[in-house]
């Protein structure tokens, strides 16, 4: 079983934070949102990113930026019909789809740690207990410390139990 800790994940010390999210989403609520404040070049990059890669449900964009920061969204909703829509909820299959893809990404890049949120069960609508087996799958085998932050808390560093603490 992957750790779940309570606090705020934008203070986590592991090496990569990685997020769900649609293709063109425009990251106005949840981790989301905060990511987009503290980094906004960040979401100005996903946001060309989209524009020029006409990226699909299922696939993962990885940022890096100021300080060392490292941020993976994980695409796993699908896309808003218009630029003035909503995204439609996640799936567990673009979530498999792209846990696949998020494993391949810390293998090829060597990322040390990873910190995550229940993936696509906030503004995604999938269950919990459907959402933790996947990612125990495809992420639990690595030999690197993942973290789930299970319960938010805005300003807590959470106590995680990372091998290797970066930053």
């Amino acid at each position: 079983m992957l750790p779940e800790v309570s606090g705020d994940i934008l203070h986590s010390t592991a090496h990569v934070i990685a997020h769900g999210v649609a293709p063109n989403d425009h990251f106005d609520s949840g981790l989301a949102l905060s990511l987009r404040e503290r980094w906004p070049a960040m979401f100005k990059d996903f946001r060309h990113y989209c524009k020029v890669g006409n990226p699909k449900a299922g696939e993962i964009w990885t940022w890096g930026g100021v300080d060392g920061a490292r941020v993976v969204a994980l695409l796993t909703q699908d896309a808003p019909p218009n630029q003035n829509a909503r995204p439609g909820p996640a799936t567990l299959q673009h979530l498999n789809h792209a846990l696949k893809a998020l494993a391949a990404e810390i293998e090829r890049e060597g990322f040390e740690s990873v910190a995550l949120p229940k993936l696509a069960t906030g503004v995604g609508r999938l269950d919990w207990n459907d959402v933790q087996p996947l990612i125990q799958q495809h992420l639990g085998g690595l030999g690197i410390p993942v973290v789930v932050y299970s319960e938010y808390h805005a300003g807590v560093a959470a106590d995680e139990p990372l091998e290797d603490r970066v930053g």
